[in-house]
Order: C-alpha cells, then sequence, then structure tokens
C-alpha cells in the first residue's frame, strides 16, 4: 500500500487560480480522519462526505490514522470541490487507481453521499489554468461542456467516483464532453416600444456608441427603466475575449447555465436600493463577487440612485475609474474585474414631482434639496451623461412610429468600429475609457474649438473630470456623424448633457 499520495486541484483567489496539492498518508494508528492545511468547514466536512461515498460503493474504509494535507498550508481552502481530489488521494493510496494516471489532472468535484458526482463553481478558470500547466482536468458531468469551452483537450466529466475509477483503470471510457453550438439569438426589448423621450433615445444611442455612463433625472412613470433595459439590446455582442471574460466570473460566481457552460448575452444588472456593499462591490466572509464583478462587460443599472445606501455609493469611485475592484482582507487583497457601463435613474426629490409643469412638489425646492444630496458632488460629476426625462403627456403622443433598436445598433456599431480602429495598439476600446495623452490625440481640437470650450468651463463651473468627459461625449457624438474632427455642434451636445434642469 502506497505511504502517501499526491493529487492536484486548486483554489482561487479571485478569478485567479492557485494550484493545492492534496496529500494523503495512511499510517497504523487508531482510525482517525483528518485534514489539514487551513481548510474551512466545507472543506473540513469533506471527510464525512468521502467516507460515505466509499461505503456507498463497497469499497472497504481504511481504518487507521487518515491525514490529508492541502499544500501550501497558509493558503485559505474554502469550497466544496475539494471533496473528489481527497477521495481520489485516498483511492491512490489504497491502490484502487494508480498515481502515474492521476497526476497529470486537475480534480475538482463535490460528492454526493452515494457516489455521484455533484457540480461545482470556478470549473472554467480552473480548465483554463490546467491548460496553462499542460494538465487536464477531472471535473463532474454537469460541468462538463463548461470545461470544454477552455480548450482543454484532455477532459474527463464523470457522473459518479465509480465512472471515475474505471476510466483510470481502462476499464470504461468516458467520452469528451460535446459542446453545442451557441446561437446568437438574445431577445431584449425594443426601443420602438418607447414613444416621445426623443432627447433621451438620443442620449442612450451615444452611451451605448461610447460606453458612457448615464444619469437619468425625472419624475414617475417617464420611462427610465424602460430606457435602460433597453440599452443592451442596441450594443454590439460580445467579442470572444469579453465571452471568456464574463463567463469565468459567472463560473467562480456559480451562475453559469450547465446546459450551455457558456456565457454570450452581455450581463445587465439591476441590483434593489437595498442591497448592502457587500452585495454591490463584493466581500462578506469568502470575499465574493458583488454585483460590479457581475456586470463585468455589461450594465449596472442602479434605479431610484438616492435610495441606495450613502456609503455603497461612494464605493463605486474605484471600480468606475480603474475597471476593477480590490476587496481588502487581513490575510489577502482580492482583486475582481468590473469594467461595467453605469447607467442610474432618479426622480428629482422624494415625492418625484420637482420642475414638473403638470405637477406639483409640496416641499419644493427643500424637498429637493435633502433628495439630491444623497448623492455626493464627485460621484455625479462621473457620470458622462445627465439627461432629462421629463413626463409625458398621452394624448400629446405622436403616432408615427419611433426608430426600432435595430437600427439605432447599426449606428452604434458602426461608432464603435471607428473607436476600434482608432484606439488599435492601445489598451481601450471605447472614446469612455480615453484619458490623457491618447484623449488629446483623440479629440485633436482647433483653437476657436479650444476657445469655445474654455468659455463653457468658465460659465458651467467644468472640473477637470467634467471637461475631460465632455470631450469623450463630443468625440463619440462625431464618430456617430461619421466626422473625423469635432465641430462645436459636438461640443454644445455634449455640453447640454452636463447640465439637468430638475437638479437644484
Amino acid at each position: 500500500m502506497l505511504m502517501i499520495a499526491s493529487v492536484k486541484t486548486v483554489c482561487f483567489l479571485g478569478i485567479e487560480c492557485k494550484e493545492v496539492d492534496v496529500q494523503v498518508h495512511i499510517a497504523p494508528g487508531l482510525p482517525c480522519f483528518n485534514i489539514v492545511g487551513l481548510a474551512d468547514k466545507s472543506v473540513a466536512e469533506s471527510k464525512e462526505r468521502v467516507r460515505a461515498a466509499f461505503h456507498s460503493m463497497a469499497i472497504a474504509f481504511p481504518a487507521k490514522r487518515i491525514t490529508v494535507n492541502l499544500s501550501p498550508a497558509d493558503l485559505l481552502k474554502e469550497g466544496n470541490h475539494f471533496d473528489l481530489a481527497i477521495a481520489v488521494g485516498l483511492l491512490v493510496s489504497l491502490e484502487i487507481v494508480s498515481q502515474e494516471e492521476v497526476e497529470k489532472y486537475i480534480i475538482m468535484g463535490e460528492l454526493s453521499l452515494d457516489g455521484k458526482i455533484k457540480n461545482v463553481n470556478g470549473v472554467l478558470p480552473a480548465a483554463i489554468f490546467a491548460n496553462s500547466q499542460e494538465l487536464g482536468v477531472i471535473c463532474p458531468e454537469l460541468n462538463g461542456k463548461e470545461a470544454a469551452w477552455s480548450g482543454n483537450n484532455s477532459i474527463v466529466a464523470a457522473s459518479s467516483l465509480i465512472a471515475l475509477i474505471h476510466h483510470l483503470n481502462g476499464k470504461h471510457f468516458i467520452t469528451y464532453p460535446q459542446v453545442d453550438k451557441i446561437e446568437d439569438v438574445c431577445e431584449y426589448p425594443n426601443l420602438k416600444d418607447i414613444r416621445g423621450q426623443r432627447i433621451a433615445k438620443r442620449a442612450l444611442e451615444i452611451a451605448a456608441a461610447g460606453g458612457h455612463n448615464m444619469l437619468m433625472i425625472g419624475p414617475p412613470g417617464s420611462g427610465k427603466s424602460m430606457l435602460a433595459k433597453r440599452l443592451p439590446g442596441i450594443v454590439p455582442p460580445l467579442t470572444s475575449e469579453e465571452v471568456l471574460e464574463v463567463s469565468v466570473v459567472a463560473s467562480i460566481s456559480g451562475i453559469i447555465a450547465d446546459s450551455e457552460g457558456i456565457i454570450t448575452k452581455r450581463p445587465y444588472r439591476d441590483p434593489h436600493s437595498s442591497s448592502s456593499m457587500a452585495a454591490i462591490v463584493g466581500g462578506g466572509r469568502n470575499a465574493k463577487p458583488g454585483e460590479v464583478t457581475l456586470a463585468h462587460n455589461g450594465v449596472l443599472f442602479l434605479d431610484e440612485l438616492p435610495e441606495f445606501p450613502r456609503n455603497v455609493l461612494e464605493s463605486l469611485r474605484q471600480p468606475i475609474e480603474t475597471g476593477s475592484i480590490t476587496i481588502a482582507r487581513v490575510n489577502s487583497h482580492i482583486t475582481y474585474p468590473s469594467r461595467f457601463q453605469l447607467i442610474a435613474a432618479m426622480n428629482p426629490c422624494r415625492c418625484g414631482y420637482f420642475g414638473d409643469i403638470n405637477s406639483s412638489c409640496s416641499k419644493a425646492p427643500r424637498c429637493a434639496e435633502d433628495y439630491q444630496s444623497k448623492i455626493s458632488g464627485p460621484l455625479i460629476d462621473r457620470f458622462d451623461l445627465k439627461v432629462d426625462v421629463p413626463a409625458v403627456n398621452i394624448l400629446e403622443i405622436e403616432e408615427e412610429e419611433s426608430e426600432s433598436s435595430e437600427k439605432v445598433a447599426a449606428r452604434v456599431t458602426s461608432a464603435r468600429e471607428i473607436q476600434k480602429n482608432r484606439y488599435r495598439g492601445v489598451k481601450i476600446q471605447l472614446n469612455a475609457h480615453a484619458d490623457g495623452e491618447v484623449l488629446t490625440k483623440a479629440t485633436n481640437l482647433n483653437k476657436e474649438i479650444i476657445d469655445f470650450l474654455k468659455k463653457a468651463v468658465e460659465k458651467f463651473n467644468l472640473s477637470m473630470r467634467g471637461y475631460n468627459r465632455v470631450l469623450r461625449v463630443a468625440r463619440t457624438i462625431a464618430d456617430l456623424d461619421n466626422q473625423e474632427n469635432i465641430s462645436k455642434n459636438h461640443i454644445a451636445e455634449a455640453l447640454s448633457f452636463r447640465i439637468s434642469k430638475f437638479q437644484k
């Protein structure tokens, strides 16, 4: 009997994989089963699941002193995916399977008490990591398609522990998981459903074309939420790189559908205003990803913006600027990607009717001042577009048909192609992310435009951040017009989206 067996698995620091060596030692002595190596509660409970699975398969559990070491010992191990690696390590120690067969795999899976292998989170990034180390993957059958999207050529997706034993011993081989072709059919609400709101729809098109953050201000029922829901339908589909990034985040979070194994739809997250900071930016005991990470490469919609806790809103500053969020813990710093497009909506005051000519705010202007003061100036300054969405009189709506999402999407796609070519060789693809020398080169303003902008800065008291955001929006408007140079009209339209009549 082998004294020490060794198999490989992984643990996660954010979306980064760290290899873990599962060492199994069986020695004479009083029967006991110990797991060491900074394992959390879910890992420590693995011994009971492994013991029950062995009994269900009529495999005699050794009545000896069993020690499982998860190396490196100073790295916190958490999750339910260590079960299978521990079980396989025991099988190697019992000489049921050979060490040579398992040492070329990363092993992940949760065991049922009857020996079946249940699906786990994080198989996709683990398979990508294994591929980089020239290793294969042993995973649950339900995670097979997910692992296959990594491009790894050695994947064993087993339904049960006994099936895995037969495969490793060459008695019955498990076939490579088949990946179905994903049809790019994503149904989104259509812009043609919205009547009126011509300016708001124009702002939505600009936001989609340049990836700009947008704040909509208007009374209840004016269509702010409807507009936000239609944004994913007018932006281009995810690229192959973005699909992989989004799917890795979804895999870590456990939200990938077993039937597909990958995410092809652009994320759209709309958390409730009662959400905690840990829910929005990530954190908690296990530092899990929050909504800003789940919205990576997609849209984060915050309705009723002032109703969110102040500390939650202020915590959005870092991911808005950097495209990532760092969660600090005593023993580690975990960084998640969070390059999202922030779309927010709010009423002009608590009752919702400040500045509305058809209704009246009973406590104006104090109602508006108190309500809007819940959002800090630095956060407001990070919105490229501030859009008024006034109430629409049903009797005044014109009967002419609104533009469909398909027509708007065509213009947005054309503008994004221009940006892609402009920023080729730079680590950005959208005007909203341009800064410094890249932004200066992209705008290329003449003296007349610069003088016009200086007057606007003085009149509207723009900060340096606000000035740059006006330039980014103007660049996007010019791209939508297929114009190489920015004109006064483009600057004027960009400036018009920095001011709201509803703001006090």
